[in-house]
């Protein structure tokens, strides 16, 4: 079976190659499933996708039409897929339910300290040989406090980070996570997480409930000089409500590796393009935000593990097997 591999990028090229040979053949592209790339499918049993391909009906519709029976997503999310549309087309879907949560947990603290140490001025500043320190005074992290917000497997990796770093820990989340217990975390309300927190985290999978967990209300309850990260979803933060915000003068930082409105740019050089984004142009003015292309997870430990899970789907596929990646079985 050869098998075509959508929104690959150059780093990750040779480790899917790697990975698939000896099992089945694998086609590299660069380009992400959309409606108007679907049609490249066209004859591929199996497809991969990346975490920002678009699998809506009329999508899966294409791909189902070219022959395709299973789509192996190459992320942990799958909010980008219709699974009703799948399940009523045939379609075997699966994802990768588990890949290295220190990657997305360590990347969460970088963008945490680089906008609360003002990295990325001074590295600019000093680029141009400008090595004044106006502007540039940060916080120590120590014996303040971090919000968690979800505490699953990557969250629960970022509060033993704050933890070494000597912080107090919130959480919140539907059930509580007993190793974070044992770290010392308290369960709140989210109320009383956002007041109280001078570093607020997110790490919760976007779903219904969770769409704009971060609102405007949630954005007025947090401190005037609290650090904001979302390493996990774009779509959990109202970006239209936080960049009102951010024009009131409010917050010491914010790091954003995903951004709600993402899909067709992140992944991509726009650089010599107008971006007609206009919530997302005004975002990057901001000197004290950051933005990142959801990057959090790329790391030769994670991007292996990625591709070793997507080459098991397919082979348990191929042999019938069911497993837990497994969203929609095949039938």
């Amino acid at each position: 079976m050869e098998i075509l591999a959508f929104g690959v990028q150059a780093d990750e090229k040779p480790l899917i190659e790697r990975a698939f040979a000896g099992h089945h053949d694998i086609r590299c592209l660069d380009v992400f499933l959309n409606e108007d790339t679907a049609p490249i499918a066209a004859g591929y049993e199996a497809v991969s996708s990346s975490v920002n391909a678009v699998l809506d009906g009329p999508v899966l519709e294409i791909l189902a039409a070219g022959g395709t029976r299973l789509i192996a997503q190459r992320s942990t999310g799958f909010n980008n897929i219709d699974l009703a549309a799948a399940e009523r087309l045939g379609l075997t879907v699966a994802r990768v339910s588990y890949y290295s949560p220190y990657s997305v947990a360590e990347f969460a603290w970088t963008l945490a300290m680089a906008v609360n140490r003002r990295v990325v001025r001074a590295s600019t500043r000093t680029r141009d040989f400008d090595f004044r320190l106006d502007g540039l005074m940060g916080r120590d992290m120590h014996g303040r406090t971090a919000g968690v917000l979800g505490t699953g497997k990557i969250g629960e990796a970022f509060a033993r980070i704050a933890r070494g770093f000597g912080m107090r820990l919130l959480g919140w989340d539907v059930a509580e996570n007993p190793a974070c217990m044992e770290l010392g975390m308290k369960y709140v309300s989210k109320d009383q997480l956002l007041a109280e927190s001078d570093l607020i985290s997110l790490h919760v999978p976007l779903m219904p409930e969770t769409q704009h967990l971060i609102d405007a209300d949630a954005l007025k309850a947090m401190k005037d000089d609290a650090i904001l990260v979302n390493s996990s979803r774009g779509g959990l933060i109202d970006t239209a409500a936080l960049v009102s915000e951010l024009r009131e003068g409010r917050f010491a930082g914010v790091g954003l590796d995903v951004y709600e409105a993402e899909a067709g740019l992140f992944y991509v050089d726009r650089s010599l393009e107008t971006v007609e984004d206009d919530t997302l142009a005004r975002l990057v003015t901001f000197p004290n935000v950051l933005v990142t292309s959801h990057q959090a997870y790329y790391t030769e430990d994670a991007v292996g593990q990625i591709v070793d899970a997507t080459v098991k789907n397919v082979l348990d596929y191929s042999a019938g097997r069911r497993s837990e990646n497994v969203l929609v079985p095949r039938t």
